[in-house]
């Protein structure tokens, strides 16, 4: 069977995480594009994609056009083309792709958040893109073609569930600078208050030693894990920062809170003029499913150490089992095998 050669661009870690577990299922796939080195040769490894913030962004602009244009010379070498995340990077290259190539297909998997903001994306991925594929459930309805759900790719990914082992407290602080800046002195104070259970503290797996002593300082007091699945498995509880790991907590089983501190500006944009009133990806899930929700959210000024001490003693662990069971069959299955599939038609 001659190899597929498919140009990609994805950009964020977890997109390679998703790519990695597609390509479990397809073994004669040859990458093109952009993705993590060790994935195969691209012509840009995701950390040269970093940004950090507004600024920069202004700053790599120009340099993001011309990255755009090399992708769409080395596209005329490939069969197919698979979109991943990234939006705003993603979607102007759609268009040049389609552009530049109008019988080629274009798959777009881990689709912009429509939902949530920006509901204008939908023409323009209609539009530029041949199939939309997408994680969540609720999702396709914003759509009027093109767009189907193939599964959820957290349920490719997780092998553990919860042990219910009495004792374990997992803290996740973020990852990025700001969000750890913000929430770290609170989980020392939390941590002190519960001196007699073990505490696990996951740092992100690309952190350096060096970046670790500069953004914590000294975390002595904790257990320290590069492993976010496994620790919230043998965890009774976690204190979370928004993101991913929300999700990754619900799915697994392990009741948690979601803690957030944002910039009071990026807070008021969030809330007053964009109108999002849930930021928990479990919490949004659930509520578009069945109007219920999994978890409490703790935000701004609601984030302090009693706050937190409440949910660990008070929050009803029962409930949580029920509705995180309803989410997991919301999701229904994985998505890397659906989209290993459609990728070798």
């Amino acid at each position: 069977m001659a190899k597929i050669r498919l140009l990609v661009s994805a950009l964020e870690p977890s997109s390679n995480l998703h790519l990695k577990e597609v390509l479990k299922y397809n073994k004669d796939i040859e990458l093109l594009g952009i993705f993590d080195k060790s994935l195969g040769s691209p012509l840009y490894d995701i950390s040269d994609m970093a940004i950090m913030g507004f600024v920069d962004a202004i700053k790599k602009l120009k340099w993001f056009f011309k990255v755009a244009d090399e992708l769409v010379e080395l596209a005329k070498d490939a069969d197919k083309i698979l979109l991943m995340d990234s939006s705003g990077f993603n979607l102007p290259l759609a268009k040049k792709l389609k552009t530049a190539y109008p019988n080629k297909e274009i798959i777009y998997y881990i689709l912009p958040q429509v939902w949530a903001s920006r509901p204008k994306r939908v023409k323009k991925l209609e539009l530029y893109c041949d199939r939309l594929l997408g994680i969540l459930p609720f999702e396709i309805d914003y759509y009027s073609s093109k767009a189907e759900y193939i599964g959820h790719p957290l349920l490719d990914e997780i092998k553990e569930t919860n042990s219910n082992k009495k004792g374990t407290i997992a803290f996740l602080a973020g990852s990025r600078k700001s969000e750890i800046e913000r929430l770290l002195p609170i989980f020392k104070e939390v941590r002190a208050k519960l001196s007699e259970k073990r505490a696990i503290l996951v740092i992100p797996q690309s952190f350096s030693d060096k970046k670790i002593k500069s953004l914590y300082g000294d975390i002595s007091e904790f257990e320290i894990s590069r492993d976010t699945h496994k620790t919230l498995a043998k965890s009774e509880f976690a204190f979370i920062c928004s993101g991913t790991a929300t999700l990754e907590s619900a799915l697994i089983g392990t009741p948690f809170v979601l803690c957030y501190i944002a910039k009071k500006i990026d807070f008021f944009i969030g809330t007053k003029i964009l109108n999002i009133s849930q930021v928990g990806l479990a919490n949004i899930i659930l509520t578009k499913y069945n109007n219920t929700t999994l978890h409490k959210e703790l935000l701004q000024k609601a984030v302090t150490v009693n706050n937190l001490l409440d949910e660990y003693y008070n929050s009803n662990k029962k409930i949580f089992t029920i509705k995180a069971k309803e989410l997991r069959d919301y999701l229904k299955s994985g998505s890397s095998k659906n989209v290993a599939k459609i990728i070798s038609k």
